[in-house]
Order: C-alpha cells, then sequence, then structure tokens
C-alpha cells in the first residue's frame, strides 16, 4: 500500500510524456487483469467434472407389452370382398394378434449409495420392464418406487451387491441466468453423451401446476429425458424433461425441472410412495389490475377467490370474493406462487391466512387438508336458493335474462342453480373483449349475489357511489367460476 503511494505520488513531478506513459501501463495492466479473471472464470475443460459425476448417471431402458389386436380393424369393412386378401398377406407377414414388446429409451441418475435413482415419469410410464445400464457397462433391473405425474418425476430402486457412486441435489435457487451447466445422459439412444450450456432463463412455466423449469442451450433430445443438469460443483440443480422444438430435435431451448421442486417430490415419494401435498380449498385466479382497481385494493397481487368447496378453506371462514394476501406469513403474489406454497405445505399443518375482504384486512387459520385425497374425492359444486321471477334487460353491453327451469334445463345446469344467464353479447363491448358469451351465468355482481337485472343495477349503483370506475362480475362457464371487471361507465 506504501509503494503505491509513493509511486503516485512521484508521478505527479514526471514530464507529461512519461506520465501518459505511466498510466497507460496502469490501464493495460488493469484490462489484463480481467482478461485473466474471465478466463479463470471460464473452464479450460469440463473433463474433470464430467469424470467425477458420470458413474451416478445411467441409461434406462422400459419394455411394454403391447396387446396384439387385428390388423384388419380400420383398413377394410366387415365382409368386404378384400377381406380375403388383407388375411393372407397379414398371415404371410405375422400373427397381427400376438402381443409384442415396445420399447423406450431415457436417462436417470442415481442419488444414493443403496440404488435410489430419479428419473422422469413420463419414461417409465406403463413399462413392464425397467432396466438400469450404469457408466461402467453394468446392468440391473429396477422397480417403481412412486412417482408423481404433476411434476413428471419417478423414482426407481435398484439393489446391488455394492454400494453404488451417487450425486446429490444442489440449490436451484441459486443459479443465476447466463452460469455454466452441463447435461448427461442418453440422447437419441446414443449411450452416454455429455453437452454444455448456460441458463438461459429461470422458473419457466409449461403446463403443470407446479411447474419451475430452468431453461437451458445445453443440447437436450429425445433420450435426455430424467438425466440430471449439473452446476460447476457437481450437484444436480434440475432434471430435464421437455425441448421446444419444431424438428423434435435441439434447437438450443431446453427445460430442466428445478432441483429444489424435485427434491421435495423424491423424499415424499421414498417416505410414502406418493406425494402429499398441502390443500387449501379454493379455486383462484390472479388479480388484474381493473380487478384490483373495482374491489379497492393498493395493487394488483394476491389470489382471489372464485369457489371455496367444502374443505379446509370453508371451514376456516374464506369466501368468494376474498383476495389471499398471505399464507403462513409470506406475501402472496400470484395464483402460481400460491398453488406452490401450499403444495409444499405439511398435510394437517394449521397456518395463518390474511385476506382482503369488504375493504379491509382479515386473518383467519387454516389446518391443511391432502390434495391428492381432494381431488379423488372431486368435492365441489354450487350453492343457492330459489330463483326469483325471470327478468330480461341489456346493461353493460350484455343481453341478460334471469335463470328459470327452461334455461337451466338448455344450459344443462342444476335445479339449484341462479343467477344472469348472458343470452347475447355485442362483440363492440368489453365484455366481449374479456371473453364473456352467450351461456355464461352471472352469479355475483360487487361481490353480492344477483338473481335479476335490478340487483345488478343497484351493484353498479353502489359501485358508482364508492367511487370505482369497474364493477366485478363472478361469471360461471360450465360450472367453472371466474371474475371479470367491466367498466360502469359503458352501456
Amino acid at each position: 500500500m506504501q509503494k503505491t503511494a509513493i509511486a503516485i505520488s512521484s508521478a505527479r513531478t514526471m514530464p507529461i510524456a512519461a506520465l501518459r506513459a505511466f498510466w497507460l501501463t496502469v490501464l493495460a495492466t488493469i484490462l489484463l487483469a480481467a482478461q485473466v479473471a474471465i478466463v479463470q472464470a471460464r473452464p479450460d475443460s469440463f473433463a474433470p467434472l464430467v469424470e467425477k459425476v458420470s458413474p451416478a448417471v445411467v441409461n434406462i431402458t422400459t419394455t411394454t407389452l403391447i396387446e396384439g389386436r387385428s390388423g384388419l380393424q380400420g383398413i377394410v369393412p366387415e365382409g368386404s370382398p378384400f377381406e380375403d386378401f388383407f388375411k393372407d398377406f397379414q398371415n404371410r407377414n405375422g400373427d397381427p394378434d400376438r402381443p409384442r414388446r415396445s420399447n423406450a429409451l431415457g436417462s436417470g441418475f442415481v442419488i444414493s449409495e443403496d440404488g435410489y435413482v430419479v428419473t422422469n415419469n413420463h419414461v417409465i410410464e406403463g413399462a413392464d420392464e425397467i432396466s438400469i445400464e450404469f457408466f461402467s457397462g453394468q446392468t440391473l433391473e429396477a422397480k417403481v418406487v412412486g412417482k408423481d405425474p404433476k411434476t413428471d418425476i419417478a423414482l426407481l430402486k435398484v439393489e446391488a451387491d455394492k454400494p453404488l457412486p451417487f450425486v446429490t441435489f444442489g440449490d436451484s435457487d441459486t443459479a443465476k441466468v447466463g452460469d455454466w451447466v452441463i447435461a448427461v445422459g442418453n440422447p437419441l439412444g446414443q449411450g452416454f453423451s455429455v453437452s454444455a450450456g448456460i441458463v438461459s432463463a429461470r422458473n419457466r412455466a409449461l403446463s403443470g401446476t407446479y411447474d419451475d423449469y430452468i431453461q437451458t442451450d445445453a443440447a437436450i433430445n429425445r433420450g435426455n429425458s430424467g438425466g440430471p443438469l449439473f452446476d460447476m460443483d457437481g450437484k444436480v440443480i434440475g432434471v430435464n424433461t421437455a425441448i421446444l422444438s419444431p424438428t423434435g430435435g435441439s434447437i438450443g431451448i431446453g427445460f430442466s425441472m428445478a432441483s429444489n421442486v424435485v427434491s421435495k417430490v423424491v423424499d415424499q415419494l421414498k417416505k410414502y410412495g406418493e406425494t402429499r401435498r398441502g390443500w387449501l380449498g379454493v379455486r383462484i385466479q390472479d388479480v388484474t389490475p381493473d380487478v384490483a382497481e373495482a374491489m379497492g385494493l393498493d395493487k394488483a397481487a394476491g389470489a382471489l377467490v372464485t369457489d371455496v368447496p367444502d374443505g379446509p378453506a370453508k371451514e376456516a371462514g374464506i369466501e368468494i370474493g376474498d383476495v389471499i394476501l398471505s399464507f403462513d406469513g409470506v406475501e402472496v403474489k400470484d395464483v402460481r406462487a400460491l398453488v406452490r406454497q401450499v403444495g409444499d405445505t405439511e398435510v394437517g399443518k394449521t397456518v395463518r391466512v390474511v385476506v382482503f375482504r369488504d375493504g379491509k384486512r382479515k386473518t383467519l387459520t387454516v389446518t391443511l387438508g391432502r390434495r391428492e385425497d381432494a381431488e379423488r374425492a372431486e368435492n365441489g359444486g354450487d350453492e343457492g336458493g330459489p330463483a326469483p321471477g325471470p327478468a330480461g334487460g341489456e346493461i353493460l353491453g350484455l343481453t341478460l335474462q334471469s335463470m328459470d327451469d327452461e334455461l337451466r334445463a338448455e344450459l344443462g345446469l342444476p335445479e339449484s342453480a341462479e343467477g344472469l344467464v348472458i343470452v347475447d353479447v355485442d362483440e363492440m363491448s368489453t365484455a366481449y373483449e374479456k371473453g364473456l358469451r352467450a351461456g355464461d351465468v352471472i352469479t355475483e355482481a360487487g361481490q353480492q349475489k344477483v338473481r335479476s337485472i335490478r340487483d345488478l343495477e343497484d351493484r353498479i349503483a353502489e359501485a358508482k357511489d364508492a367511487g370505482r370506475k369497474s364493477i366485478l362480475l363472478l361469471v360461471r362457464r360450465s360450472g367453472d367460476p371466474r371474475f371479470v371487471a367491466l367498466p360502469i361507465d359503458e352501456d
């Protein structure tokens, strides 16, 4: 530190040309140091890492017995003059009714020395036999411990006569866009193969409720499914699951289910042979800016409750129209965040839920049930009293009719169904833009039940008196509810 100060001090007395040369030398030194740092950050070779993790990566071959069926089905009608011709042709080419075996390939990885193997559920779905090939060439038969179609994860088990090499899960939340990653697996059945790339994006959602995918440009192809995505420490931060491609081959857009999701699923499959996710018991939708304005919320956040079937939420006092702002002490950002948090919470745990209702916050305590049990029971349905006499009219770009027995029969609704039936929608209206269509049923307006045009008009007047620019409607289509906010100055 002292030498630097002396050098700078003496530089002040240098001639201008010498001073310029001095600072150019300093700048060149800084640039050189930066280049060295960049080179050091970029690995010279992935070979040491690949050598370390490869023994724990496996190729998976599944065999499925497919029942035979007559090859004439769908080719020629029974009694056709060509029937005998096709039968002779098939007899020469084998018995079409004989069962046949179908093989499929995939990848996986060992997570414990006693032989637990993780892969994708779609790799082993419907398989009668599962064969695991190790990097050493050893082959073992595997059995299914458990599987979870929602995250496309399956847990297998092999029995070996000695401890197996294995890898461990890393923290996928620490992976940053731009970090190096490698994918190891069995692409296109070519055997053990390695590809390298970077984390292209985080928190991708494809189609599942619990999706949390890491996107990568590391080459992932058919057969890579179920294989691991490693960080530079040799930790598994994802399970290679899907690709986005118009050709079926890698174009640099691959998706790996994040390890923080997978590890929780694996723990449950190992312990119970199935998943046990928490269940709140509500139907919800995101809070859009117009919905937030209509309800008097400060910002568009939380999860808006559209239905409360029999279950934990109903028992705790959660109501249709509540906005869930906080769950178990964590602020709710949107529907996806709430669903994942509830699913990750222990079944039977009592949690605090903060809701926004009638302009105020209210804290409730809910004891969670189990989602899998709820799905099997298929609880739910509408509740309602007797409908008022028929009444119709036009408002907010909608032609409406009060519910009656004829409309219930026409729409296939239960006798208890009530509300205003949309019989026509002005295609130039905001209602049409927001997806309302003939046959939809408005059951609530301003978070109060409506049975007639007068009810709806009263709710609109109340919204105007409160200084709101829109009104919140609860609309049901084929029994499925959703909230829609419509501007109240539109006729």
